[in-house]
């Protein structure tokens, strides 16, 4: 029989969170430094220099807060929505039934969340600890990923614009929309996109759930107010696919991050992170000022990481987790 074991809920916790050294250079633009490559299945190879420092760091646990407390999409990078499966039986280990069932729901969300004109889901990671290590493979897609155990943003700079280019191309072999779209066809279309680019706002929104029966225990998900984040804090990682190179950010230690969990999250609960906002201040500025200097402006992203809870049970059960990737196009 499966533990019932969890952690105490609506306590804020002290926990060690996984950042880059302080030798680390900061950059917000690419520079051969830090890396991975991955297999046509999307998985890691070994980083390269990317020497990780655990630091103690308060985090509060949003259960507790008051309505007006509670951290937002728009400004803080983050919010929970509490949302049912319309199909409470969905395989999230088929990769079929995921794209053709899940992302409709996924967009749903993020469009009424965000308020945007066009949403589109393009891409989705599941991950568990043990999955990972017993090389599950998901039906029809990728092997199943570890819980990311470091301090990150999925986007930055160049990669964000570049992803939203790509999506204006047919996918490639790596693309999990590879077998939803027809021969040829792009999931947005050229000329919406560059007005996008151009003079309009995007958003890159990624939709986090438990989709384990029990409430998440293991490896929970931390999340950075986008606020308490300035450039110097970054550090791009080059992720090196078969047929292209991405990018995300890491992190180095500060201080004045301030961090959030909710506890105990369940199927019926759904994270949305922001990934990346084509308004928020680190890139309205080309970096000059991070989020920190803009109060009221919207957040740019919200860094994240897995983090290990001192209070999690000895025979807690393991995280299953999905993140699906939306697109946001605003008027």
């Amino acid at each position: 029989m499966a533990s019932t074991a969890s952690a105490a809920t609506g306590e804020d916790r002290t926990a060690t969170i996984p950042y880059l050294s302080a030798a680390a250079q900061s950059s917000l633009y690419r520079n051969g430094k830090a890396l991975t490559r991955r297999d046509r299945d999307g998985s890691d190879s070994a980083w390269q220099g990317t020497d990780l420092a655990l630091q103690p760091m308060p985090l509060i646990d949003a259960r507790g807060l008051a309505a007006a407390q509670r951290p937002t999409l728009e400004a803080h990078g983050f919010e929970l929505h509490t949302r049912r499966l319309a199909d409470p039986g969905l395989d999230f280990l088929d990769h079929e039934e995921v794209v053709r069932s899940y992302y409709p729901e996924c967009v749903a969300l993020v469009r009424e969340a965000s308020g945007a004109r066009v949403v589109a889901a393009f891409d989705h990671n599941v991950r568990s600890a043990a999955g990972k290590n017993s090389k599950r493979r998901i039906e029809g897609g990728q092997q199943v990923q570890g819980p990311a155990r470091v301090v990150h943003g999925d986007y930055t700079l160049t990669s964000a614009p570049q992803r939203l280019r790509d999506l204006t191309l047919p996918p490639t072999g790596n693309d999990t929309l590879r077998t939803a779209l027809g021969d040829g066809e792009a999931l947005l279309g050229a000329a919406e996109v560059e007005a996008a680019l151009a003079n309009g706002r995007y958003a890159i929104i990624n939709v986090w759930r438990n989709i384990a029966e029990q409430p998440v225990a293991t490896h929970p998900l931390a999340l950075c107010d986008a606020t308490s984040v300035t450039p110097e804090d970054l550090v791009v990682f080059e992720i090196h696919y078969h047929d292209r190179i991405g990018e995300n950010y890491f992190s180095k230690h500060a201080d004045r991050h301030r961090w959030y969990f909710w506890s105990a999250l369940t199927r019926d609960e759904a994270v949305l992170i922001k990934q990346w906002d084509s308004t928020g201040q680190l890139a309205r500025t080309n970096g000059a000022n991070g989020d920190a200097a803009a109060p009221g402006q919207p957040s740019t992203f919200s860094f994240h990481t897995a983090f290990e809870d001192p209070q999690t049970p000895a025979d807690a059960p393991d995280r299953w987790s999905i993140e699906v990737r939306c697109v946001a196009l605003y008027d």
